[in-house]
């Protein structure tokens, strides 16, 4: 084969007559003041992300940046919740002064399971507020422990709105519904498994 030789891989190859398109082989350059075209590799839109993998997403989905809400919504909620508790104990306290209740056995009785109860609800709701706000404040950062932890604290919130207090936790449980949906989602799950 010699240096002119149009079969040889190595060798200069002639040049096309103007224009003509290129010959097999590698892309050519575009030519000046034409914009280059996308070549071999991945397809035009998906972006390298953190440690330039391809495909990864760069920013947070819109649908994880909505759930995001939500737990603050309802970790806002909760925190009216806990007033609303605070103000039945305030009024359980206020009856038990009554005079025509204090000789009520029945409802003496009553006013202590009632505040136990209470209290009770108003722990749950507290913990259920510093679990809401913790996993919002996580979804930026977290990987897949923090996806199956919404899912978890999510099903668990359905299930707590469903029975005591369904009629009055109705935003509630759309919320937590929605939540499950946004973070369970194609791009919910690439956003919680991409590379840090």
């Amino acid at each position: 084969m010699s240096f002119g030789d149009p079969n040889n891989p190595y060798g200069q190859q002639p040049q096309a007559p103007q224009g003509q398109q290129p010959g097999y082989g590698y892309p050519q350059q575009a030519p000046q003041g034409v914009p280059a075209q996308a070549g071999y590799g991945y397809p035009q839109g998906t972006q390298a992300g953190p440690g330039g993998y391809p495909g990864m997403p760069v920013t947070m989905p819109g649908g994880v940046k909505a759930a995001r809400v939500m737990l603050w919504v309802i970790a806002g909620l909760q925190i009216v919740g806990v007033g609303v508790l605070f103000a039945v104990i305030a009024l359980i306290e206020q009856l038990k002064k009554d005079p025509e209740l204090q000789g009520n056995a029945q409802f003496a009785d009553m006013a202590k399971m009632g505040s136990g109860v209470v209290f009770a609800l108003i722990a749950l709701a507290v913990v259920y507020l510093i679990v809401s706000i913790v996993l919002a404040v996580k979804i930026g950062k977290g990987g897949n422990g923090t996806r199956i932890g919404i899912i978890v604290y999510a099903s668990l919130g359905i299930l707590l709105s469903l029975y005591p207090f369904f009629p009055l936790s109705l935003v509630h449980l759309v919320l937590l519904i929605l939540v499950i949906v946004f973070v369970a989602k194609s791009d919910g799950s690439a956003w919680f498994n991409r590379q840090r």
